[in-house]
């Protein structure tokens, strides 16, 4: 193969499929095609820039760093053990997903039976110690809160749940989960790692163990 001085290389300014570069591997010389370099290409943990727009179908990577990439519609495919910043997404079909956080400007909605709320982990219980006006402590954002053994009564107590995961602008869902007796329930003074319980029969004086269901929504004043 003749030596061609870099200087002398004439400047291509179309890639035609015609073209061949030569290229030099453990002795023997190949050609390297635009077919090759441009028609289906493997990429095995590549690193990719900004990637300004595209449709990324039926695909698999490995190692992929993307840095702000705007994709058009993912129609499927599997993307791992990747890092993205910027990313934005449009009709993509995702599987089953973990995170930390998930920000949203618009609605987020369940058209399955499973429904919206807490997961396995994010629950306790607790059981009042002392008489049905001592406090508890359970740091949840949802639970079941057992009741001290003692007689219904038409009379409104209360008692207060502290619990960390609670901010003052949250708001407390709050229901009887058992008992013989039917109780109104009401959540009072919500504030910053605390919350009060106030609650009556409707007339019930039997001597049991209600439980109490509660569940904490993120709440803000503006």
């Amino acid at each position: 193969m003749t030596t061609i001085a870099i200087s002398a290389l004439p400047v291509a300014t179309v890639i035609n499929a015609a073209d061949v570069m030569p290229i030099v591997q453990s002795g023997i010389t190949k050609q390297l095609t635009k077919t090759l370099l441009f028609t289906s290409p493997t990429m095995v943990t590549p690193a990719l820039g900004t990637v300004a727009s595209g449709v990324i179908s039926a695909c698999t990577s490995t190692g992929m760093v993307m840095v702000a990439p705007v994709l058009g519609t993912v129609a499927s495919g599997v993307i791992s053990a990747c890092t993205s910043t910027g990313m934005v997404m449009v009709t993509p079909v995702i599987g089953a997903a973990t995170g930390t956080s998930l920000a949203v400007t618009a609605a987020v909605t369940s058209s399955g039976v499973a429904g919206i709320g807490y997961a396995t982990g994010a629950g306790g219980t607790v059981t009042q110690a002392t008489s049905r006006t001592t406090g508890v402590t359970l740091n949840k954002t949802t639970g079941a809160i057992t009741l001290f053994s003692a007689a219904g009564s038409a009379t409104a107590a209360t008692f207060t749940v502290t619990n960390s995961t609670v901010a003052a602008t949250d708001v407390i869902i709050l229901n009887q989960k058992s008992g013989t007796d039917l109780y109104d329930l009401m959540v009072t003074a919500v504030a910053a790692g605390s919350f009060n319980v106030t609650f009556r029969t409707t007339g019930g004086t039997t001597t049991e163990t209600p439980v109490f269901n509660f569940a904490v929504i993120k709440g803000v004043a503006a």
